[in-house]
């Protein structure tokens, strides 16, 4: 079991950043691909941005390409989720996910382990 935790949620104004950080303690981190996921009321969970075991390829959606930035450090165990120029179509509840072995995915069931989730608000 791998225990995810993150942090760095909470509301900003439209074209404000925030940067949101997931850890999991305990845990060596290298051995999983990550990724960020995110669910707004009323509408299903979508994929936002991954990121390799190694750091060295990562995946967006279209709707965040250009404006987030995903990045691990695995000597600390995090990953982190950039957020530029946020738009309030963003507003939602961000989860840090893990996925063992080796081949990044984007598709929610392809991840074994989730964190609890940070609520990220943006207004207009």
């Amino acid at each position: 079991q791998v225990q995810l935790v993150e942090s760095g949620g909470g509301l900003v104004q439209a074209g404000g950043s925030l940067r949101l950080s997931c850890a999991a303690p305990g845990r060596t981190f290298s051995s999983y691909t990550m990724g960020w996921f995110r669910q707004a009321p009323g509408k299903e969970r979508e994929f936002v941005a991954a990121i390799s075991w190694s750091g060295g390829s990562t995946y967006y959606a279209d709707s965040v390409k250009g404006r987030f930035t995903i990045s691990r450090d695995n000597a600390k165990n995090t990953v982190n989720l950039q957020m530029n120029s946020l738009k309030p179509e963003d507003t939602a509840v961000y989860y840090c996910a893990a996925r063992g072995g080796k081949i990044t995915a984007i598709q929610i069931s392809a991840y074994d382990y989730w964190g609890q989730g940070t609520q990220v608000t943006v207004s207009s």
